[in-house]
Order: C-alpha cells, then structure tokens, then sequence
C-alpha cells in the first residue's frame, strides 16, 4: 500500500497525552490519525459529535476562583497551607465551607 506524507504542528503536552492515551489501544500517533480520518469517511464528517463546551455556574465560579488562587500564589499574596494529615485538611476543607456558607 502506497502512504502520503503529511506534517502537522502539535501542542508538545497534548501529543505526549495522545500518544499515551492511544498506546493502551496498541495504537501509535499516526495509526490513530489514520482511524480517525477513516472513521470520518464512513460518517461522511466527524466522527463525534462537535458542541460547545457548556459549564453551570458552579464550574466557572470554581474555575475562576482557581484562577484567582494560583495568581495569589504567584505574586506572593497568599501562602502555601500544609497539612500534616488528611483529617486536618478536611477539617480545615469543612472550616472554610461552614465559614462561606456553602
């Protein structure tokens, strides 16, 4: 069988975890490539369905307020806690939710 070349540009992380993902499958990068694109021949498109990524408030108010964490972090603002247990991180876990009244 003949083969055709093609060079893509890949995100470093997100190859390494493909590459990780598709091996418990048997599978190298470019076999999979190879799956998807006939898999998307025989559904005449993607081969999944495509949507938006679609988040509650919850989500977004946890995401940003990561986000905020790891600023804090980052400019010194907020210090790193430690915990010499898991019942003193939960405790103080149940602190914090009892303190915000969540």
């Amino acid at each position: 069988m003949k083969t055709a070349s093609y060079n893509i540009r890949l995100d470093p992380a997100i190859k390494a975890k493909a590459e990780k993902t598709f091996a418990v499958f048997g599978l190298d990068l470019s076999e999979a490539i190879n799956v998807f694109l006939h898999a998307s021949i025989l559904q005449r498109g993607f081969p999944f369905e495509l949507r938006e990524p679609i988040f509650n408030f919850n989500v977004i108010r946890a995401m940003e307020e990561t986000e905020q964490i790891i600023e804090d972090y980052n400019n010194g603002s907020r210090s790193q806690k430690t915990f010499s247990n898991a019942h003193d991180l939960i405790r103080d876990i149940l602190d914090e939710v009892d303190d915000e009244g969540v």
